[in-house]
């Protein structure tokens, strides 16, 4: 199980989106080290997460808020500083945290919004995780860092390669028949003309083959095509 560890936040809306992000993603213990307490009141009005925050758990010491945990994560944007733990990038230590999420109690970290997590936040952590940003602006807003962080843990390679559904594909008579209709609605324009028309209508079938219509999108397009030379011819 993840617990998600505010060190010190002082946002109430940072607060907030940290717990919708939690709700989203299907996470419920949020824990806080030291919050700002109006910031912590003022944050109970997170949209539909209003849960995680009721059931949230305050903490003097950040030794007590991951006291049940056998690993402890913290995040960092890494910037200037010269740390003292392993970094690992967000996909390769996402893997590490969902193996162990299943069997045992995790916890992960993430600093204030001015400064991060300080020295002493990290000497409780057994390794570090960064958000593969650009060196130029590396340091996210705690809420979005929560978001990404949180569905990197939930994403499931096996359903990205899922197939999509399949759907039926239109037959060639009704291709052949929306090309013969699109065809007439060009030449009534003046868009064909005895100079191109033969070229026109190759140019013309290949372009609407190029579509991979389904049947019903090739039913909706004749159906947009009848419409128009009902009202041409008129």
């Amino acid at each position: 199980m993840l617990r998600v560890v505010l060190v010190a936040p002082r946002n109430p809306l940072n607060i907030g989106a940290a717990a919708r992000a939690m709700s989203n993603f299907g996470f419920t213990e949020l824990r806080l080290v030291n919050p700002y307490h109006v910031a912590y009141l003022e944050a109970k009005s997170a949209v539909k997460a209003g849960y995680v925050l009721e059931n949230a758990r305050e903490y003097a010491t950040l030794a007590e808020a991951v006291a049940d945990c056998s690993l402890v994560v913290g995040t960092t944007s890494i910037g200037h500083r010269e740390l003292q733990h392993p970094v690992r990038r967000l996909e390769y230590g996402g893997r590490i945290l969902r193996k162990r999420m299943a069997s045992s109690e995790v916890a992960l970290l993430f600093g204030s919004e001015k400064f991060g997590l300080g020295n002493e936040d990290m000497s409780h952590c057994h390794w570090l995780m960064r958000i593969p940003a650009r060196e130029e602006h590396g340091s996210m807003n705690l809420g979005q860092s929560v978001a990404i962080c949180l569905y990197e843990l939930v994403r499931s390679a096996a359903k990205v390669s899922t197939a999509p559904e399949k759907r039926m594909a239109a037959k060639a008579e009704d291709i052949e028949r929306f090309t013969t209709m699109l065809l007439e609605l060009l030449e009534m324009s003046g868009y064909v003309n005895d100079r191109v028309a033969s070229s026109t209508v190759l140019k013309t079938r290949r372009l609407i083959r190029r579509l991979n219509l389904s049947a019903h999108d090739a039913e909706i397009w004749l159906g947009m095509l009848r419409q128009i030379q009902w009202k041409l011819d008129q």
